[in-house]
């Protein structure tokens, strides 16, 4: 049997990408610094996973075993050493702490296995693998860079399904939605790409990783700002709301002008893409709390984000993005006490004003007619 690592024994890494991985005829070694998760995978050797929404089903996984990384090291960089493939689902902001003892693994590797190995960060970031290569190669001896640069490949990847806030009786038990989209970047893989089921391997990679950003991130960030404002909690009963499903639709509609423009989507494959997610987010299975979806605006505001960076794109393109004009409007009147971005957004127009902190947070030039936009919208709310 083939040998995966997957670092992220949490629910991402178990009803997501652990799971295709056995799918497809892999022993999963699951790697955690949770040491009774580990225990607990090590004692079963299996999991259950739930699919909620119109057709539950419940998939048995196992083949699967865990090492706790923080009390045995050498027993991950045997891992290592023997694996087909390595995979992360830890966040973006762990990337760089698991990095000294796969850098350790990886400089072992090459001395006693020269097969091509691919390293896929699954995170919710741009260029995660890319970023992680830059961890790993500042952890690495010097006299093993260059083998390594030669036999490991780190494609970077973009991932999408939702894994809901949840508490189970059972620990292992993960809920996910039935929907999910794997897909890496073939020209950074080394050896022949491993085929995996869920997975697709595409060489424009960017085009896929904005489709997802500026149409289901978009989508649900422009959901909870509009819900926030209307006092609604949750995910599914603001898409009870017409007048927010309607400006979501405007939003899709301007985001998927662009996209199809820049990238040559079908037009009508790219609408049913749209439709399925305005379906994700109907599941009430899947519905999450408006203020973490919304949470972090600094970063959601970002000139590279998921509302700014379409929004630009588009009045180059000639176009008037007024409904995205008016969704980052909202973002700025997000005002939820629990998250510290938000304070410091708000505590940001109040001591220097609306028109500063626009230009602060979005980077949006200020003789832009984006920029009147958004200051109006803004000031409307």
């Amino acid at each position: 049997m083939k040998k995966a690592i997957h670092f992220g024994a949490g629910n991402i890494g178990r009803g997501f990408i652990g799971e295709l991985l056995v799918r497809s005829g892999y022993e999963v070694t699951f790697v955690d610094v949770n040491a009774e998760l580990v225990d607990l995978i090590n004692e079963r050797r299996a999991y259950d996973i739930k699919i909620v929404g119109d057709k539950p089903e419940i998939i048995h996984v196992e083949h699967v075993r865990a090492i706790n990384s923080a009390a045995h090291p050498e027993e991950l960089t045997k891992a290592i050493c023997e694996a087909d493939i390595i995979t992360t689902a830890i966040g973006p902001n762990i990337l760089k702490f698991i990095a000294p003892n796969l850098a350790a693994g990886l400089a072992e590797r090459v001395k006693v296995n020269q097969q091509p190995l691919n390293v896929i960060a699954c995170e919710n970031m741009v260029g995660g693998s890319t970023v992680l290569k830059g961890f790993v190669e500042e952890n690495l001896p010097e006299e093993a860079k260059e083998a390594v640069a030669h036999y490991i490949g780190f494609p970077d990847a973009a991932v999408d399904r939702i894994v809901p806030l949840q508490k189970n009786d059972d620990p292992l038990l993960v809920q996910v939605e039935p929907y999910a989209e794997w897909d890496a970047n073939v020209t950074q893989a080394k050896g022949e790409p491993p085929q995996i089921e869920g997975l697709t391997w595409v060489e424009n990679l960017e085009a896929y990783i904005e489709r997802k950003l500026f149409t289901v991130n978009t989508g649900h960030a422009s959901i909870a700002y509009l819900a926030y404002r209307k006092g609604i909690k949750d995910i599914y009963s603001a898409m009870q709301d017409k007048n927010i499903v309607d400006m979501a639709r405007k939003v899709w509609q301007e985001t998927g002008d662009l996209l199809v423009r820049k990238f040559g989507f079908d037009p009508k494959k790219h609408e049913e893409y749209v439709k399925t997610t305005e379906n994700r987010f109907r599941n009430p299975h899947l519905s999450d709390e408006v203020t973490r979806v919304a949470r972090g605006p600094k970063r959601k505001l970002g000139a590279k984000d998921r509302l700014v960076s379409p929004a630009t794109q588009l009045l180059a393109q000639g176009q008037k993005p007024s409904a995205l004009a008016t969704v980052i409007g909202a973002a700025f009147h997000f005002d939820y006490d629990g998250d510290k971005e938000a304070q410091e957004v708000q505590g940001a127009i109040q001591e220097k004003g609306l028109h500063k902190a626009i230009l602060n947070y979005t980077q949006i030039p200020e003789e832009s007619e984006l920029f009147r936009m958004v200051e109006n919208k803004t000031a409307g709310f």
